[in-house]
């Protein structure tokens, strides 16, 4: 049966283009079969917006049948992930400075001891009210982040601690119960946010390319609940998310958020890229489609850089408000191959995940929720100083922690 193209709309006709017409993709635009099956009309992206050579598109300067054709024949090829699919994968390589990478790792914890005791030494101790006089902070965040490190437990960490104050790091060494309940105090929680801000200082200069996503680590704790099909008891293990955005080349974590395992990525977004924006000059961000919304580009855009994440498939290139979205849309839509380019960058902090619970364990050892938030940052403190030991030997760069103060008129 003939199908009958005047009574149809503009989308419909797209879509029966896009089935029924064969699109052919070339370098940098797709050509498009007339329905009247004479000739061929070409869709290319400009930048900002799809255009096509028909009369449809240069006198009302909207989506022709012809680009609507185009963008269902795209959304049919592009995978879960945002990829258009491929039929030939190419295995990349990168080389490593091995005589860097050997020195820095024979020797991390002797660096490791002394970067961590330079970073403490800005820890302010809080004024005395009353009661027995504390140890110094900064010798008890000393402890902790280095108990973290060790991976020991709080028993077998005390040996590590008397090694400490032989090589005149710390003047005391406190009793484990004491680092205990320590690291369940909520005020030690802004303090190595603080510290791990502090510890990316360094890389300011070479990171202008980041990424961000979550991982959780699981806990001690169980939760439980009745099974009323089965009609039996069960119980499921509580975990903890962490939250990062990292530089896509050194893998350092500019800023962490700590959450509970079932609170969603996107409206941590805001605080990590704020804080990243304070010392860093950003140059592109990527996330995956679990911060795809209009809020989060155009955060991204406000701090300087470009927001790489992919679309989900019910969203449309409306801007409503935002030229942004529209922008970022559209050149997803019609440069994927070069949006993947940037986008394939977020694997770094899958890297990063991986990085800190190889090395320091993906499980929490400490049984109270806040001492749980305050473990889980010391992981991330400890990657960071890790990485800086790395990129000491490796780029050359200065490992020095500086403070910016406001200066008293």
């Amino acid at each position: 049966m003939k199908t009958n193209w005047k009574k149809l709309t503009r989308y419909k006709r797209g879509e029966l283009i896009s089935k029924d017409l064969k699109i052919k993709k070339l370098e940098d635009k797709w050509r498009v079969p007339s329905q009247s099956g004479k000739g061929f009309y070409e869709v290319y992206f400009n930048g900002h917006k799809p255009q096509c050579n028909c009369l449809d598109c240069r006198i009302r300067h909207g989506r022709c049948k012809h680009i609507i054709a185009v963008e269902l024949f795209i959304q049919r090829t592009i995978d879960i992930e945002g990829n258009i699919s491929q039929t030939k994968r190419v295995r990349i390589g990168y080389s490593q400075k091995w005589k860097a990478y050997d020195n820095a790792q024979t020797n991390e914890k002797l660096f490791f001891l002394k970067l961590l005791k330079e970073l403490c030494k800005n820890i302010e101790q809080p004024e005395y009210k009353f009661g027995r006089p504390t140890l110094p902070f900064s010798e008890m965040v000393f402890a902790s982040a280095l108990k973290v490190y060790s991976t020991f437990s709080l028993r077998r960490f005390m040996s590590d601690m008397k090694i400490a104050k032989e090589m005149g790091l710390v003047e005391n060494v406190c009793t484990y119960p004491t680092i205990s309940n320590f690291m369940q105090k909520k005020e030690l929680t802004k303090i190595l946010k603080e510290l791990i801000k502090l510890s990316s200082s360094p890389l300011s200069s070479v990171e202008s390319s980041f990424s961000a996503d979550s991982s959780g680590f699981s806990t001690c704790r169980f939760a439980r609940y009745f099974d009323y099909k089965w009609g039996k008891k069960n119980k499921y293990r509580l975990w903890m998310k962490a939250h990062i955005i990292c530089g896509n080349k050194t893998n350092i974590i500019t800023s962490a958020e700590i959450t509970d395992g079932h609170e969603n990525d996107s409206p941590q977004l805001t605080k990590l890229v704020n804080e990243t924006a304070k010392q860093f000059k950003m140059g592109d961000v990527c996330c995956d489609k679990a911060y795809s919304s209009k809020k989060n580009l155009e955060l991204i855009s406000n701090v300087g850089a470009v927001p790489y994440i992919p679309f989900k498939k019910n969203v449309t290139g409306k801007a409503g408000g935002s030229p942004i979205w529209k922008k970022m849309y559209y050149y997803f839509m019609y440069k994927n191959e070069d949006f993947k380019k940037y986008y394939h960058k977020r694997s770094n902090v899958e890297t990063v995940f991986h990085m800190i619970k190889t090395k320091f364990k993906d499980n929490l050892r400490s049984k109270i929720k806040q001492a749980q938030i305050n473990e889980l940052l010391l992981k991330v403190l400890c990657h960071n100083i890790c990485v800086v030991i790395q990129e000491v030997n490796e780029l050359g760069i200065r490992g020095e922690f500086i403070i910016e103060k406001e200066v008293e008129e």
